[in-house]
């Protein structure tokens, strides 16, 4: 932990020392929350977001707030390593080729409706509810990439082995959910005259209403929904390599982790909501996934379980500067230059592309040297090549 407010109701806890004023008097605001418990947690790759910043940890008694957990519902990281220790330009190039084939990326969705095995489970579906009105199209958007940071990354880890990475979320199905419960709470809200200010973004639920069993109900099937586009990914990924290396290839490990979501847990013996938004679990022995930019080293960890951050850490590098900024600022040759130094085979072709160059993202040896309390580096994870939603 870098250091400690302690001006608002109760204390935020920051384990970054550059965080944007924006994004810390967001933080302010979540920390004059009247349900917010203990103090709040501002992760080590923190920037501004809607409401609470990215990379920030709330636990609520009592309530569940919407936007704490933002639009992305379950938005997060799986990594597969592989048996292969050498991968060549030649293969990676076809194989970056095949990927593009089998996994649609940006707005593209499947032409066919993908089979209900890989779906979640009915259990989480309300009738009538936002979830059962969009699954015609999720069944077509499952196993797609989607767009902005969302990419899938062939890397050679410290262990000697080939990695591959994903980065991906629950698509439109959680941006509904999310927009339609925040709205319910945003007017319920107003109607009870609640002092939490509008323009804080942070509209709440108490736990007890319908609404609020609603949205957790809702939301789990969202985070469900984006383990499973992952993990149909991942297969598709996995069908690229075999193709190129036949029996050569097979898949060891799989790991996945979300760090868009709300939850039951206990910290300080009680009982509370701890919301993630841009932010990993990390207990004592889990084994968690931290990405860096494309042209950085990403990281398989361990957590400590530090009850300070709420046995938390980051989610990835952080962004430094906000899309457009990035697109004005950044001098294209020079990233190209950089990534192409590196023998990346990357993301960037032109101007508009600087919104994802590495540097739009914070030193991810800062982030990870500012959360050595919190985690521990078991694999470190070069990137060879990437495909940017």
């Amino acid at each position: 932990m870098k250091k400690v407010i302690s001006t608002e109701k109760i204390p935020i806890k920051l384990w970054l020392e550059d965080i944007e004023e924006a994004a810390l008097q967001q933080a302010r605001n979540v920390a004059s929350l009247p349900f917010a418990f203990k103090h709040v947690a501002i992760m080590p790759d923190s920037h501004v977001g809607y409401g609470m910043p990215i990379g920030g940890v709330l636990a609520a008694k009592g309530v569940v707030v919407p936007n704490a957990v933002g639009v992305d519902i379950g938005c997060g990281m799986c990594a597969a390593k592989t048996s292969l220790t050498d991968i060549s330009d030649k293969s990676l190039k076809t194989i970056m080729g095949k990927i593009r084939e089998y996994v649609p990326v940006g707005f593209n969705h499947h032409k066919e409706k993908q089979n209900t095995n890989f779906m979640p489970s009915d259990e989480n579906i309300i009738k009538g509810g936002i979830v059962e009105c969009q699954l015609q199209s999720a069944h077509k958007q499952v196993g797609t990439l989607g767009g902005g940071n969302h990419f899938i990354e062939i890397q050679k880890g410290s262990d000697g082995h080939i990695w591959i990475m994903i980065h991906s979320g629950s698509r439109n199905l959680g941006l509904k959910v999310a927009d339609h419960y925040n709205k319910i709470a945003k007017h319920m809200n107003k109607l009870w005259k609640s002092e939490v200010p509008a323009s804080f973004d942070l509209a709440f639920l108490p736990i007890e209403t319908q609404d609020a069993k609603d949205y957790m109900t809702e939301m789990n099937y969202c985070v469900e929904f984006a383990f499973s586009n992952r993990k149909l990914m991942m297969i598709n990924v996995q069908k690229a390599f075999a193709e190129e290396f036949g029996e050569k290839f097979a898949e060891l490990d799989f790991i996945n982790i979300p760090h868009n979501y709300a939850r039951w847990e206990n910290h300080y013996n009680t009982n509370v909501i701890v919301h993630r938004k841009g932010a990993t679990s990390a207990k004592d022995g889990e084994i968690g996934i931290i990405p860096g930019s494309q042209g950085t080293k990403s990281y398989i960890v361990k957590g400590k379980g530090n009850h300070e951050s709420f046995q938390s850490c980051s989610h990835g590098a952080g962004r430094m500067m906000g899309r457009k900024q990035a697109q004005r600022v950044l001098d294209l040759k020079t990233e190209i230059e950089n990534l192409n130094k590196q023998g990346i085979i990357h993301a960037v072709r032109n101007k508009k592309d600087l919104d994802e160059a590495p540097g739009a993202y914070k030193n991810i040896d800062i982030v990870m040297e500012n959360q050595k309390d919190l985690v521990d580096i078991l694999i470190e994870l070069k990137p060879l090549a990437v495909v940017k939603g």
